[in-house]
């Protein structure tokens, strides 16, 4: 029977009762997953700027492309499920059906709009079954282009004296550069550059699940890159490897000679029952960063182990997986819950 990991993640976690005794980092960066989306409907300012207010090290854009080639913050380029998109008549025309991948996909597409009439679509909350309170944020906020998140950050570290940082992430890039002729990696790369965003010492990070897209993106830029990785399969552009082969101590050599650090699904670096793999330690013998995926605290995104009574909305057992995580030594986590995360790390839990 092949088990379903989202499912199998962590099963035997309720029944833990030794600590790991993995070395931790003191403070992992704290990265704000589309922002604090946990409270507020993902890729909005208002998200971003939450997540600011509490206390995220970075915030985290998806970054797909109009049609008249701009970078703008949505989780992918479907629209319907972020947006009011589908209620309004005067779009009805460009809905499609596109192959992403190995997936047919029916809606409508940012590709397909210019930056003038995704203004006029309104963000709503993704998953309302696990976030219900989100709901009342439906239709207040627009859809941000990536400089003006950029701005956002730069008026709040001018606000608050801090040092915020930016990990962006290219959503399927080589699919939009070979299906629609969009070339986000120009884009960003453009971008970047203008922002003057482009160097080592900046504090961003660009991520992306696919291989030859950051290996261009090292050659044109010094920004720190890292390379996501799924928990089935392999990347899209290189349909001959497996996640699997690209985890092993010779595959991460291979990395490490384009990326400054990987982006694990949390299953990578947690066995079953909550001890450490040997993925942490292996990719900083080679000089990566480890920046796992994804801390959440509600039911609906935790294995049947951890979750609670309540349904889907309701807080389950997350303390027990984000404390775990934090003792596999990775450097950094994505969170839904930022001010959750925050206080776990400032409590030293």
């Amino acid at each position: 029977m092949v088990r379903n990991p989202l499912v199998a993640f962590l099963i035997g976690l309720a029944a833990l009762a030794a600590p790991i005794m993995a070395q931790a980092q003191d403070k992992p960066l704290i990265i704000a997953h589309r922002g604090a989306s946990g409270d507020r409907p993902e890729h909005t300012l208002a998200a971003y700027e939450l997540a600011i207010d509490q206390g995220a090290d970075y915030i985290e854009p998806d970054l797909v492309a109009t049609k008249d080639l701009v970078l703008v913050a949505r989780h992918e380029t479907e629209l319907s499920g972020t947006t009011d998109v589908a209620s309004r008549e005067e779009f009805e025309d460009r809905r499609r059906e596109k192959t992403i991948g190995e997936r047919r996909v029916a809606g409508w597409f940012a590709e397909d709009f210019t930056l003038a009439e995704l203004r006029t679509l309104r963000a709503r909350e993704r998953v309302p079954s696990a976030r219900p309170a989100n709901i009342a944020y439906n239709g207040l906020y627009q859809i941000p282009t990536f400089e003006e998140v950029v701005q956002l950050v730069r008026a709040k570290e001018a606000e608050t004296g801090r040092s915020i940082g930016l990990y962006p992430e290219l959503k399927i890039p080589t699919w939009l550069l070979q299906e629609e002729g969009i070339d986000t990696v120009d884009l960003l790369v453009t971008q970047l550059r203008d922002l003057n965003l482009d160097g080592a010492d900046d504090k961003v990070f660009v991520q992306i699940f696919e291989v030859g897209p950051l290996q261009r993106l090292d050659r044109l830029i010094d920004t720190k890159l890292v390379l996501l990785v799924a928990p089935e399969g392999g990347p899209f552009d290189e349909p001959d490897m497996r996640w699997t082969d690209i985890l092993s101590p010779t595959g991460l050599t291979e990395v490490a000679a384009y990326a400054d650090g990987i982006g694990p699904w949390l299953g990578h670096v947690l066995e079953e029952d909550g001890t450490p793999t040997t993925l942490v330690n292996n990719a900083h013998a080679v000089g990566l960063k480890v920046h796992p995926w994804t801390l959440r605290k509600e039911n609906g995104f935790l294995p049947a182990a951890l979750q609670t009574s309540g349904g889907p909305a309701a807080d389950g057992q997350y303390r027990l997986l984000w404390s775990n995580a934090i003792k596999s030594g990775a450097d950094g986590f994505f969170t839904d819950n930022v001010g959750e995360f925050v206080q776990m790390v400032r409590d030293g839990e």
